[in-house]
């Protein structure tokens, strides 16, 4: 048990907080004056009607002050209980619990993806504050639209690496393979939007390892999710002809049914953990089965020898390398001993040693357990050694090849030792640094740097993973770290980072365009660019790649297209240093040249063009002057020392002592729980309509305690307290069924981590709501349901993150959740600047009506009895509703819930119509085919049924 002291201290401010808010309301109305001695004789004032009741101020004594004091005590211990009980209890290991079992596994599962999303979304946040630092623009409310960009493409990730695992399958065998082999592809076509690649013939064996490899955007990851059911059951994508994995039809079978028999591994691993400890992450597969405990264990410590990251099982997955994460969704993966092996990208950001490690390890899997493994990648010609057969797409056609295609470039090998070039004498430096050190959170990122960049030149900082090149070029652009980096002529020194979306916060390439004229004339002392600079700009930097440059959004554009767009928007105001960290990763040889056309674009303007990059090939088919890095230090010395490898972590296993048996299947078809059942709609919407109704007689209950004897009133407060949390229980009850989608739980997920940081960001600055921008425009994008179940997911989540859980959450739960629901049910028709309208008049409408139903159930316990607004058993309808009104209005209405209604029209007015464009190109919730949302005719009755309707 973890004692954790920022609850228990939080608690202990409400407490006083509560305290003395009790005596000033004893203060304000009739006054605190019991006994002698009078503090002060404030003369009283008796309210008009309907505020007859009530007198204003009066004479204040020490006893009257001390009463006060003394009635609050009650309420201020159940505070500081509740925050001892929640400094001690582990919430969010309790949401891991309830995703393993019970009636509420889809909302326990969706609250496990929401607390592993919160390190994704604080690195989101500081990867997007740095990226507007480098636009030279204020961190503000629209850098909310590539926070939540960031978030949404990591909910995609994440929901298809639930799909993957086998998230809502009710396949209780594993698949038998009848042809021969663990994958059969005849004349087959995948297709998706208007890309489609054919595959005439293609069947890989057992225990071989075959590469495919081609252009970006060619096909080769269509391919891969294909095979693996993504494409067609989750993608919106078809898959027709003959496609057999594991003995199953693909295009009928969804993903999650063929979890045990292939494993993949998609690009960017650490942008799809589902978890937050290593430990669960290879072990999600066998949790979601319903695997035994101690079974699990074993298989997660077996599996973890053979892959070589036993070292890192009790490690955070955010605190990852490249090549670690990668060797851990390998482990993922394979921990159910399947057939078949997709893996996607493996080696895109890896240095020399992490490459090596994780072809080892591909190798081992394939040679020793016979697994059939198809890697898609560009860096080819790494995997000679091991690969059994190649594989190309030419023309949109899947095609055989003898060898490494000659499209495929070589492996970035050490740089080996050489003399580097000086710069022309007569070309004057622009920027030097002497002896530069970085730190950030007290780790030492850089240290002693010394270098010096020329005017025109073209420079490669080379080493390897965690060497410090990314911190150096950061400092280098922000002017941060000790010791000396200046620059000669007091220009600007410009930074694509590694995370280069990051820059774009519009929806529209136009836009970007615009908005970097805007910012250009800003720069140039109110000079304003001619009309289209930044298309001719773009125009110079691109060469013969044809952009878009109209409607489309930044991010749909090719990986390649999105570099060089960077690059034009950091280069606007021809800057004298250009840095870019990563310029190739992922890219085809085409994008390459392009990218490096637009390299020596930028340096024939005069720039001085500094990158860092594994890609050594790339670097000298620049010509770039290379300066090594290792450990932090930038030497300045004129030859560069060949890299050592340094391993990664132990080699697996089998790569050094030869084959071992095959484990045992994990768990048996006995040893799964029974899989939960959905109730019938009818059944579903009486329980959710009863449950609403509960809830709201629970928040009015001092109003309908005057239409009850005063004996049965008297029970009311009770009642009230017992009954909400049954509410939402109900409520969590009904609605678990439909979260069986692993889309809609990755979904939830993430921006419940985003409306959960928001709202303890957030929460008590004058009332301030700003997670109400985010329930508003989910709902209204996904709706009702997917609102209603947003705003519960959401308090849940806050509450547990800052320790706030206590008798007032079950109410903040169906507040939030109402609010969610109501944007939902708003009229769909309405588009345009008509819906940010609507929207906004929703959002004054939610604002005053949130803060009136959470002050409702909670003024008596607030006011306490002997004031003039206290609630009163038995007293007429009208009294308590005239003392709540007046209640509400002095402490919220006048106050914080305008100021909620204000800060929820600014946000929907500045980022709504941005955020509902981000949220609507995701794919939709609700559709009625397969998979999360994809299309597939011919998915089994059962797939259909298992299908998500969160719209009402």
């Amino acid at each position: 048990m973890t004692f954790r002291p920022a609850p228990l201290r939080a608690a202990a401010a409400l407490a006083v907080v509560f305290i003395v808010a009790r005596v000033i309301y004893r203060i304000l109305f009739n006054g605190a004056g019991i006994g002698e001695p009078v503090l002060l004789d404030l003369p009283a004032m008796r309210l008009p009607a309907p505020y007859a009741h009530v007198v204003f101020l009066g004479p204040v004594s020490g006893p009257g002050l001390w009463a006060a004091v003394l009635s609050a005590l009650p309420i201020a211990a159940m505070f500081l209980g509740f925050g001892l009980l929640n400094a001690f209890v582990d919430v969010a290991h309790g949401f891991v619990h309830l995703a393993r079992r019970g009636p509420m596994q889809g909302i326990g599962r969706m609250l496990v993806v929401a607390w592993a999303a919160l390190p994704a979304l604080s690195d989101a946040v500081t990867s997007v504050r740095l990226a507007f630092r480098l636009r030279g623009e204020r961190f503000g409310p629209r850098a909310l639209v590539p926070i939540l960009e960031h978030t949404l493409e990591h909910a995609g990730r994440v929901a298809a690496a639930l799909e993957l695992r086998g998230f809502g399958s009710r396949a209780e065998h594993r698949s038998k393979n009848d042809d021969g082999g663990p994958l059969l592809v005849c004349d087959a076509q995948f297709r998706i939007g208007d890309a489609q690649v054919s595959v005439p013939e293609f069947t890989p064996r057992g225990g071989s390892i075959t590469v495919i490899t081609g252009p970006t955007g060619s096909g080769k990851s269509t391919i891969l999710r294909g095979i693996a059911g993504l494409l067609s059951h989750v993608d919106g994508g078809e898959v027709s002809g003959t496609v057999r994995v594991a003995g199953a039809d693909r295009a009928a079978t969804p993903p999650r049914d063929t979890a045990r028999a292939v494993g993949v591994v998609l690009q960017n691993p650490r942008a799809a953990f589902a978890t937050t400890k290593v430990r669960d992450e290879i072990s999600l597969a066998l949790e979601l089965r319903g695997v035994a405990s101690g079974t699990a264990k074993a298989r997660v410590l077996e599996v973890s020898e053979r892959i070589g990251v036993t070292a890192l099982l009790d490690r955070n997955v955010s605190t990852l390398s490249a090549g670690e994460a990668t060797l851990v969704a390998i482990a993922a993966a394979v921990v159910e001993n399947p057939a078949l092996l997709l893996v996607d990208e493996p080696l895109a950001d890896l240095d020399t040693s992490a490459r090596g490690h994780v072809i080892a390890v591909l190798h081992d899997l394939a040679r020793d357990a016979g697994v059939c493994v198809i890697v898609a990648e560009h860096r080819a010609s790494a995997l000679v050694p091991v690969a059994d057969s190649w594989w190309t797409i030419d023309d949109g056609t899947l095609i055989p090849t003898a060898g490494v295609p000659a499209a495929a470039p070589s492996t970035s090998q050490p740089v080996e030792a050489r003399q580097i070039p000086s710069p022309p004498a007569d070309i004057a430096p622009v920027l030097t640094a002497t002896n530069l050190a970085f730190h950030r959170k007290g780790n030492t990122l850089v240290r002693d740097a010394s270098l010096t960049l020329h005017r025109g030149e073209l420079v490669a900082l080379v080493g390897p993973n965690g060497a410090g090149k990314s911190s150096l070029l950061v400092a280098l652009a922000l002017g941060e770290g000790t010791g000396g980096a200046t620059m000669l002529d007091g220009g600007r020194v410009a930074l694509v980072p590694d995370a280069s979306d990051d820059l774009f916060t519009r929806d529209t390439v136009a836009g970007e365009l615009r908005a970097a004229e805007r910012r250009l004339a800003r720069r140039k002392n109110g000079g304003q660019p001619g009309p289209g600079y930044a298309a001719s700009r773009l125009a110079r930097l691109r060469g013969d790649v044809t952009i878009p440059i109209g409607h489309e959004h930044p991010r749909d554009l090719s990986a390649g297209e999105r570099r060089i767009l960077a690059i034009a928007l950091q280069t606007m105001d021809d800057p004298q240093v250009l840095l870019i960290d990563e310029p190739t990763r992922g890219l085809d040889p085409a994008a390459r040249t392009a990218v490096a056309a637009a390299l020596q674009a930028a340096a024939d303007a005069g720039a001085a063009v500094l990158i860092a990059t594994h890609d050594h090939d790339f670097a000298h088919g620049l010509g770039a002057r290379i300066l090594p890095m290792r450990d932090g230090v930038a030497p300045s010395s004129q030859t560069a020392p060949a890299e050592e490898p340094e391993p990664l972590l132990p080699l697996p296993r089998h790569a050094a002592t030869g084959p071992e048996p095959k484990t045992i299947e994990p768990g048996s078809p006995a040893a799964e729980r029974k899989r939960r059942l959905r109730m019938p709609r009818g059944v579903e919407l009486a329980v959710l309509a009863a449950a609403n109704l509960l809830a709201l007689a629970a928040f009015c209950w001092p109003l309908l305690a005057a239409a009850l004897p005063q004996d049965a009133a008297a029970a009311l407060p009770y009642a009230a307290l017992a009954i909400a949390p049954l509410a939402v229980v109900a409520i969590i009850v009904s609605l678990d069924g439909s979260v069986r989608s692993a889309h809609t739980v990755a979904l939830l997920g993430v921006l419940a981590a985003v409306g959960s940081a928001v709202r303890v960001a957030s929460t008590g600055v004058g009332g301030v709501e700003a997670v109400f921008i985010l329930l508003i425009l989910a709902g209204r994008a996904f709706g009702a349901r997917f609102g209603m179940l947003l705003g519960a997911a959401t308090i849940a989540l806050s509450s547990a993150l800052w320790g706030g859980i206590g008798p007032w959450t079950p109410f903040q739960i169906f507040a939030c959740a109402w609010v969610g629901a109501g944007a939902g049910l708003l009229p769909r028709r309405v588009r345009g600047k008509a819906e940010l309208w609507m929207l906004c008049g929703y959002g004054i409408v939610a604002s005053y009506l949130f803060g009136l139903l959470t002050n409702l159930w909670f003024w008596p316990f607030a006011v306490g009895a002997g004031t003039g607004i206290s609630y009163v058993p038995g007293a007429p309808l009208g009294t308590n509703l005239s003392s709540f009104l007046l209640y509400s209005l002095v402490t919220s209405t006048a106050g914080w819930d305008t100021l909620r209604a204000v800060t929820t029209i600014i946000g929907i007015a500045v980022v709504g119509r941005a955020i509902l464009a981000a949220l609507r190109r995701v794919k939709p919730v609700s559709s009625a085919g397969g998979g999360a949302g994809g299309h597939a005719p011919q998915a089994s009755s059962d797939q259909a049924g298992d299908r998500l309707h969160l719209r009402v």
